[in-house]
């Protein structure tokens, strides 16, 4: 084939086979036409075809290569075009649908919302009558019916006062899932049932809408919220300064940890604090132990110490505890702990806290044998009896034999009985009184 006819063959060829130039008048002309056909679209195959020539406009802009600006203060032409393209894609966005995805998917996010949020009884009863809204809306403009399961579970949610709020939540929130189920069944089409799916959009929009409106309980002042609980309903008409304090005092006597742990968790002054946490290790109930065990893990001394008078109940916080016996640069840490497991009873720790009777700090040493003492386990006679013959110290000594008294079996009390002579007062009173022990126990 010739010269000539290659230039031939080219005229005749295909727009699509050619070169095009690309120049921002050709661009700006196609985006153009894009726009109007964009304004003619009626149904989602339309709006198809402008997202198709808006991509081929792209990708030829891309593997273009426009002049730049003589002139820095010019703009770029490629950046002016880009931006045109990005609002036409904008627009083709808001055309599409609307969907009954459009109307699930804020429906699911006000599930999570109830679900999540901690609602005043006011804030309870404006979503209710939102949801209930909602549901009868949704019931009447789908034509499926809608079947809420009655057998959720309720939700983990802390109820503002009398416990009730979680059943009304998972209620709501079945309602919900039905709503969404009725839906999705329906089978809406984006061009068919457009009026449909709007109309569902609206009813959803209101829903948010009233979500956001409702009283949470975060919207309550610190007051407000102790008020609601029910805190101060246990004050006369006289009372100590400040109101929370003798409330707390009252709710101790009355045994309720909760209100207790209400206290501690609501008012963050050093001053309530401490009464609170007072008020803990005095009450020693289980109840309080996993805020407790939550903050012996932080290595506070005074939860520690309340876990210690729970006594068996606080069994599971033995392995947390005994991470502290070896910490000898801790001597405060390691008397509260030595004493809150032996407290505790478990014989786990028998052996770790015998190693800890030939410890350099004969302060702490004497917290070791008392714990020994506490736990009872006859496996510390032998550690005990050694301290009790060889230690240096008359305090760590009266702590060994106070210890094997404790234990109470016969080897137990002979070992400490041996010692009645001693010159340490201490020392002799504990050993009198394992020999007086001994007497009455059988061979």
């Amino acid at each position: 084939m010739s010269d000539e006819d290659d230039e031939t063959a080219a005229d005749d060829a295909p727009e699509s086979e050619t070169s095009i130039a690309v120049t921002p008048e050709s661009v700006i002309s196609r985006l153009d036409d894009v726009e109007s056909a964009l304004d003619a679209a009626e149904t989602e195959s339309a709006l198809d075809e402008v997202e198709t020539t808006l991509a081929t406009i792209t990708d030829d802009l891309e593997a273009s290569t426009l002049p730049e600006p003589d002139d820095d203060d010019e703009e770029d032409p490629t950046d002016e075009l880009e931006a045109r393209i990005e609002d036409l894609e904008s627009e083709l966005d808001i055309q599409r649908g609307p969907y009954a995805s459009d109307v699930i998917e804020p429906l699911e996010e006000a599930t999570t919302t109830i679900e999540e949020t901690r609602w005043t009884a006011t804030g309870l009863s404006t979503i209710t009558d939102a949801v209930d809204e909602t549901y009868t809306n949704i019931a009447e403009t789908v034509s499926n019916s809608i079947t809420v399961d009655t057998s959720l579970e309720k939700i983990d949610v802390p109820a503002d006062g009398d416990g009730s709020n979680s059943d009304e939540e998972a209620q709501l929130i079945a309602q919900l899932d039905g709503c969404m189920s009725a839906i999705a069944d329906e089978g809406l089409d984006a061009d068919d049932d457009a009026a449909t799916i709007e109309t569902l959009i609206e009813t959803a929009e209101t829903l948010t809408e009233d979500l956001e409106s409702a009283e949470e309980w975060d919207d309550l002042e610190v007051n407000e919220q102790l008020m609601a609980e029910g805190y101060y309903d246990v004050l006369g008409h006289y009372k100590d300064f400040p109101p929370e304090w003798s409330a707390l005092k009252e709710w101790e006597k009355r045994g309720r940890v909760d209100m207790v742990l209400l206290a501690k968790e609501s008012l963050q002054s050093e001053f309530m604090q401490d009464h609170c946490m007072n008020a803990l290790v005095r009450m020693a109930d289980p109840a309080a132990f996993d805020e407790m065990h939550e903050l012996a893990q932080r290595r506070d001394k005074t939860a520690i110490k309340a876990l210690g008078r729970m006594g068996s109940g606080a069994t599971d916080a033995v392995e947390t505890l005994s991470e502290y016996i070896d910490e000898d640069s801790d001597p405060g840490l390691q008397k509260v702990t030595f004493r809150a497991l032996g407290e505790i009873g478990s014989s786990n720790v028998t052996q770790p806290l015998a190693n800890k009777l030939i410890m350099e700090n004969d302060n702490v040493r004497p917290y070791a044998a008392r714990a020994l003492g506490l736990i009872g386990d006859t496996r510390a006679i032998q550690p005990l009896g050694e301290t009790l013959r060889t230690d240096e110290s008359d305090d760590v000594r009266a702590a060994a034999a106070w210890a094997l008294r404790q234990i109470g079996t016969r080897d137990a009390l002979q070992t400490a009985a041996e010692h009645v002579d001693e010159r340490s007062y201490l020392i002799q009173h504990e050993a009198k009184r394992a020999a007086d022990a001994l007497e009455s126990t059988p061979a």
